[in-house]
């Protein structure tokens, strides 16, 4: 008897990598950008410090909330859906198992084979099988609102504390051109670990996180010196 061998795929990973990424790039962009913006209005060092760490705060607590509420409604949507699955499971088990032996003919099986791999599959767990065949929803993709939402916060505030962590330790005229820079290389690094990870082209996933961080990053110590400028 051979031995079953273990397969690990790369899908498994997409509930948490999803949130993790959004909330270490969040992180470090937001709090990069507030960071120049603030020091490029010649505001005090205190002023920036202060400023980042509010940052820091309220984007992990906004992410964590945006992700649970979001998460949520995805979840209660994938209730509702197998709670009607299952009711026309009990009412008409037999167009059901039709329904779903159409979907397999769509994927190239007779129909009469597809017929016995329905009836197989529903005799073992009708309403996984429609789950996964009709509605989509897997252990892989099913959402989980706790587990986003406290990946998305301790990932914002791991990204958020570089470019302040920089901040805190830049003489006061460098501190922009140091922030930026430490900032633009903590992207590219982040950019290609995710890629990494989720088994994506490594020097596109970098060059399109460094490239919108540079751009957030400009655009508010543009704004952040005209408003000092004016204030």
């Amino acid at each position: 008897m051979r031995a079953r061998h273990a397969e690990s795929h790369l899908i498994e990973r997409i509930g948490w990598l999803r949130a993790a990424v959004l909330g270490a790039n969040d992180g470090l962009v937001s709090t990069a950008s507030l960071i120049v913006g603030v020091a490029a209005s010649a505001a005090a060092a205190s002023d920036i410090l202060v400023a980042g760490t509010a940052g820091l705060v309220a984007g992990a607590m906004s992410m964590a909330a945006g992700e649970y509420v979001s998460v949520s409604s995805q979840s209660d949507t994938e209730r509702a859906d197998l709670a009607r699955e299952r009711r026309e499971l009990e009412q008409d088990p037999a167009a059901e198992r039709e329904e779903l032996a159409g979907i397999y003919v769509s994927r190239g099986l007779d129909h009469d084979l597809a017929l016995k791999v329905a009836e197989q599959l529903m005799a073992r767990d009708a309403l996984g099988a429609h789950a996964r065949d009709e509605l989509g929803i897997s252990t892989f993709t099913t959402a989980r609102p706790i587990q986003a939402a406290l990946t998305s916060a301790a990932t914002f505030s791991a990204g958020a504390a570089m470019p302040l962590l920089v901040a805190a330790v830049s003489p006061a005229d460098y501190l922009v051109v140091s922030v930026s820079a430490a900032s633009l290389t903590f992207l590219a690094v982040l950019g290609a670990l995710g890629a990494k990870v989720g088994g994506a082209a490594i020097p596109r996933a970098t060059a399109r996180v460094a490239f919108w961080g540079a751009l957030a990053m400009a655009v508010t110590a543009g704004i952040g010196h005209l408003v000092g400028k004016v204030v």
